[in-house]
């Protein structure tokens, strides 16, 4: 039955759980959302606020015993828990970035596969960081020095276009490492590459919507694409070689 049913139940699963955390980030982030949650489950509308209580005066007395002791929220202000707000975040954002790792894997199926047996090699998602982190570097300075100059100041936004783009390829890739990686780990029956790539993409969105740290993970994850891209040379079968310039 695992074998049979275990790909729609994993894909309902992780979906559930992205809706689950996104309702959790609605409550959490209270009425300062912030740049980022905003961006990912939008603004808050309509928000009630469960107000920090005050400590208890009493509490301080020494001497009786205290009836009772009052702890404030550590998040600070509270919001409400607003399903409707997750499940539209999920339906935009979730559905967004699966359909955007389906169709780059559509466009470079061949670059994919090769990206993905280097992503799958000895070593290769530390490689794949650290390149990630060293191309990141370079194109802040790349943006940095072109701020000085007024003749390539307009190069700056194909800049930054272009390494969104070399990103969302290596992130399209690593979802589907991540649903090969389940698809194995869970012993999965087979199924087809794509629906790999919808469970791996799930478990990228689920990443970015846990509360706090879902930043950290999706900028982990984008770097690491953007590593996968350069190491990869946009999942060339001949890689990086100077042999290149001899002809």
């Amino acid at each position: 039955m695992l074998r049979r049913w275990g790909w729609p139940m994993l894909v309902a699963v992780l979906a559930a759980l992205g809706v689950l955390l996104a309702i959790a980030d609605t409550a959490l982030y209270g009425p300062t959302l912030g740049p980022y949650a905003t961006f990912l489950i939008g603004p808050s509308q309509g928000v009630n606020f469960v107000p920090r209580q005050s400590p208890d005066s009493g509490r301080f007395i020494k001497n009786r015993f205290p009836e009772k002791v009052s702890f404030g929220s550590p998040f600070g202000r509270l919001g409400t828990v607003s399903p409707l707000q997750a499940l539209r975040a999920f339906l935009s954002n979730g559905a967004g970035l699966v359909l955007l790792a389906l169709a780059v894997l559509l466009l470079f199926p061949n670059r994919a596969r090769v990206a993905v047996q280097r992503l799958e090699g000895r070593h290769g998602i530390e490689i794949a960081l650290a390149a990630g982190v060293a191309a990141f570097l370079l194109a802040i300075g790349a943006v940095a020095l072109l701020r000085f100059t007024l003749i390539f100041l307009a190069v700056i936004p194909f800049v930054i276009l272009i390494a969104g783009a070399v990103a969302l390829f290596g992130i399209a890739c690593i979802a589907l490492a991540l649903g090969r990686l389940l698809q194995r780990r869970l012993h999965l029956g087979p199924a087809h590459p794509l629906v790999a790539a919808v469970a791996g993409a799930l478990v990228v969105f689920d990443l970015a919507v846990i509360p706090y740290l879902g930043a950290v993970a999706l900028a982990a994850v984008a770097i690491a694409g953007l590593g996968l891209a350069a190491v990869t040379r946009f999942g060339s079968e001949t890689g990086w070689s100077f042999g290149d310039l001899d002809w």
